[in-house]
């Protein structure tokens, strides 16, 4: 089946390699290009109250709010803290006044040109083409009626302050807490500043006795007024009187809202989980899933939206960790190996522990276990007495230990360490898991969380239920807060699919992909590439010695038969590799391919069985050695599926030069502001490593249409960069060589003469869609990027500046939208969900700037992900149907 994304391409799907040397027809070359040839290169934006006010656990700060500094009596932590304040962010222009500088080429990216506030296009207009209809969001009405270090620790601080003082020091108010700095009010305290004496029992207590009574720890809060949002600013704003977002006031509404489930439920970002809220499960190797549901407050069309989605979050069990461990090398009779051992340290790394053997009910961070087992671990006692672990705990607490073959937990510190009897110790509830999970964890949690569209829908509607916001007093009484009970019905509409033309040598020259699925059978590509030079190397070793050889060949038949030209014959043998030595691998295969004066086209990779080199090898292969890589997963290579082969041979073409299909409105230049002048369009993303890959670097891909009309054909390039670092820094880049001078080069450059050099057109129009950004780097990334494309194409002629527009692509949130009738075949797939081509621009869009979302897929499995399109910049003007009905045909690609 063919398979259908975003704006952008990941890393795998980039195209051949970049073009060796400048295009001559751009009269201003300005040097070379930096890098060598055939080789790659290496918050929120922005409350009701009476006041705000703040708290935390931190040392006392400056406020510009109503703060609450807590700090504990002598000897003990102080908290203090200030409201939060929206950061000044440097941009470019005021985008009213000005257009974005274009300075001339420097050694080093040119600093900011303006400090004054970004604003976004605003929306030209709502999109019309496309079959109406009307789709559930799950976002919830919210209506406001106004009248007027540990977070735990913090928590429970200012929880006991409101339950001494409310109603006398505190005049009858009670304050949301966000569990950091700041307290918010409905209305004004009775004071300005004012300090507090709060008395907490120990959380960590020695033993008691009936002679020593619990100790108790004592802070000291301070509550001084900061700052007054004004709710006015929110009112203009959702009316669209007002272009800058009081991200303040919204603060402090969430704030308000996220008051009760934060005391109540563990808090993972913006979400809760609890064993409360849905049954759980295992995910095997001592890790559990908890249910919870996702909860953030947005400004939109329509006013504010809660936007409520089910989640579900890993865990550690709460067992002993001797159970844990025994997950791990099932026999715990025998001493653990080196391995082993090794495996296990680092999986307890970083848990809390508690003691069962006790009364008190402190808790230790594991740091390491010993080296030793306990049978053979000695220490110096208080007395000066060597004595043995194992005889310490029979004379103290007359326990026998049974695990003596094991390594005890480490806790303390180097100098000063902990011994813990791993079957005394017991795994503290609730810590979330962040390691790096293994294929079976996966699957297990896909299953766990896959629902149907009209199941998803059901378990978020009972979700907000639960939290009863309407009847939470804080929420409700004190705030003047409503949210809805129901789902939010949106108008929608659904954009037809494009037609595909195919090759007219296959029986079907094309196609119209209605149902937002399509496969090849009686097709053929548009235009094959070429691939004479090759090889594979399987670093799997579950593999059957023969399966990489029958992928191989089951794969080159279907490339050759779906109109590629794919020499059948590898250069050098297909060769399986150690997956601890991939770098040593890859590069001996570079080493043998070149001796035979042959260059590498295309390296096959059957990817290592456990997760976690696909960027160490795209590193080397892309931005060391210069391969064009196509990785396939073991699981998945030893089908032999003819889907799979299929759809590995349409990634193959693209990065060779082919094209797959084209779009026929592209080919008659039906596509306005695309077909009608030389448009270049660009795909970028950065590719962070995964929890696990400690030394692996970021990689950013870049990709860029070759062809025009038909804007199908991409070439791409990687480079590599700090760990995650979302920023691209090698967009554009220069520098100064002692014989030539100012030397330009970076990705963008290159991929602008490479088209240059493909159409002889240069390109009068750039579309640069961006994934993977958050709103809160918005201006960040729309600063330094947009920089560095003005800079790339100044570098290449004089004036040369063609109009821009920057949208960035969200994947990484958590609207969804559902039917509003189920089962209805002119509203719904197969698998229950929204049809392909389904766009919203209105109710729960932004209020005034240019965004959408656009589910371009037909969905598979569980509830499909509408994709979010923000235009950051938009030099060329355009309107709502053009720019929705361009990337959805760009999404079929």
């Amino acid at each position: 089946m063919s398979r259908r994304g975003g704006g952008g391409r990941r890393p795998d799907s980039c195209s051949d390699q970049p073009a060796q040397a400048p295009a001559p027809s751009f009269q201003r070359g300005g040097g070379e290009a930096a890098g060598p040839p055939g080789r790659g290169h290496q918050g929120q934006r922005g409350g009701t109250g009476g006041g705000s006010h703040s708290g935390s656990c931190a040392a006392p700060s400056s406020s510009h709010a109503a703060s609450t500094s807590t700090a504990q009596a002598p000897s003990s932590p102080s908290v203090s803290a200030s409201a939060p304040s929206s950061s000044s962010v440097s941009t470019l222009v005021d985008e009213t006044e000005q257009k974005l500088t274009l300075a001339a080429p420097a050694a080093a990216t040119l600093p900011p040109s303006s400090s004054q506030a970004m604003r976004l296009p605003v929306r030209p207009g709502l999109g019309t083409v496309g079959r109406k209809c009307v789709v559930r969001a799950n976002h919830f009405m919210v209506s406001i009626t106004p009248e007027v270090t540990s977070k735990k620790i913090n928590r429970q601080i200012i929880s006991q302050l409101i339950n001494l003082y409310r109603l006398t020091n505190l005049g009858e108010r009670i304050p949301a807490y966000d569990g950091m700095k700041s307290i918010y009010t409905a209305g004004p305290l009775p004071f300005e500043s004012k300090e507090f004496i709060i008395t907490l029992p120990d959380s960590d207590p020695r033993p008691s006795s009936s002679t020593r009574p619990r100790r108790e720890r004592q802070f000291r809060v301070v509550i001084r007024l900061a700052s007054k949002p004004d709710l006015y600013t929110l009112q203009q704003f959702l009316l669209r009187r007002h272009f800058e977002a009081p991200y303040e006031v919204i603060q402090v509404l969430d704030v308000v809202l996220r008051a009760a489930p934060s005391e109540k439920h563990t808090v993972v970002g913006r979400s809760f989980f609890s064993t409360d809220l849905g049954p759980m499960g295992q995910l095997g190797d001592g890790i559990e899933y908890w249910r919870g549901y996702f909860q953030s407050l947005r400004p939109t069309q329509m006013g504010l939206s809660l936007n409520i989605d089910v989640s579900a979050c890993s865990f550690y069990e709460p067992i002993l960790v001797t159970e844990f461990v025994q997950k791990y090398c099932r026999d715990l009779s025998h001493p653990l190996s080196d391995e082993v051992r090794l495996q296990v340290e680092e999986a307890l790394k970083g848990i809390k522990v508690v003691l069962t053997h006790v009364e008190y009910n402190r808790s230790y961070k594991i740091t390491g276990i010993s080296s030793q087992p306990m049978s053979q671990l000695m220490f110096i006692d208080d007395n000066g007495t060597r004595m043995s672990v194992i005889q310490y705990f029979l004379e103290k607490y007359n326990i026998a230990l049974q695990f003596t073959s094991l390594p005890a937990v480490l806790a303390g510190s180097e100098a000063r360490p902990i011994y813990l009897p791993m079957e005394l110790s017991r795994i503290v509830a609730g810590q979330r898991y962040t390691k790096r999970f293994n294929e079976r964890q996966v699957a297990a949690l896909l299953r766990a969380t896959c629902q149907r569209p009209w199941e998803r829908e059901e378990n978020i509607r009972m979700m907000a239920r639960a939290n009863a916001y309407n009847e939470d007093t804080l929420v409700n009484r004190e705030f003047g807060i409503q949210v809805a009970d129901d789902l939010t019905s949106v108008d929608a509409r659904i954009l037809p699919a494009p037609m595909l033309k195919y090759r007219k040598s296959g029986r079907e020259a094309s196609v119209n992909p209605g149902s937002g699925q399509w496969n090849m059978i009686n097709k053929k590509m548009f235009n094959g590439g070429r691939v004479e030079v090759w090889t594979c190397v399987n670093f799997s070793t579950d593999l059957d010695p023969d399966v990489p050889f029958q992928f191989c060949q089951g794969l080159v038949d279907v490339c050759n038969s779906k109109g590629m030209v794919f020499n059948p014959r590898p250069v050098i043998p297909i060769s399986s590799s150690n997956p601890n030595q991939i770098e040593k691998a890859l590069v001996d295969v570079h080493n043998r391919t070149t001796q035979q004066g042959k260059q590498l086209q295309l390296l096959i990779i059957i990817l290592p069985d456990d997760k976690g080199s696909y960027g160490r090898i795209k590193r080397v292969c892309e931005t060391e050695l210069g391969i064009v890589s196509q990785c396939c997963q073991p699981k998945q290579a030893s089908k032999l599926s003819m889907q799979y082969f299929e759809n590995v041979a349409l990634k193959i073409n693209v990065k060779v030069g082919g094209r797959n299909t084209v779009l026929v409105d592209a080919v008659q230049k039906r596509i306005p502001l695309v077909t009608d002048r030389p448009t270049i369009i660009f795909g970028a993303d950065v590719t962070h490593p995964q929890r696990g890959e400690d030394s692996s670097p970021s990689i950013a891909a870049v990709v860029a249409s070759m062809d025009w009309p038909e804007v199908t054909k991409y070439r791409g390039l990687v480079s590599a960069q700090a760990r995650h670092e979302e920023i691209i820094q090698d967009l554009y880049k220069s520098i100064q060589d002692p014989q030539r001078g100012l030397v330009h080069g970076g990705m963008i450059r290159e991929l602008l003469i490479a088209f240059k050099r493909s159409t002889n057109r240069k390109p009068e129009s750039i579309i640069f869609y961006r994934d993977g950004v958050s709103e809160g780097q918005f201006s960040q990334v729309l600063l330094h990027e947009m920089n560095a494309i003005r800079l790339a194409c100044a570098s290449l002629e004089e004036g040369y500046a063609p109009p821009v527009t920057f949208v960035v692509v969200q994947k990484r949130h958590h609207t969804r939208l559902f039917p509003a009738e189920d089962n209805k075949r002119d509203l719904t797939d197969r698998s229950g969900n929204i049809l392909p081509g389904t766009v919203v621009d209105t109710q729960i869009c932004h209020p005034t700037e240019f965004d959408f979302y656009l589910n371009s897929h037909a969905g598979i499995q569980g509830t499909s992900r509408p994709t979010h399109y923000h235009v950051l910049y938009d030099e060329n003007r355009f309107s709502a149907d053009g720019l929705q009905v361009l990337t959805n045909n760009l999404c079929y690609t």
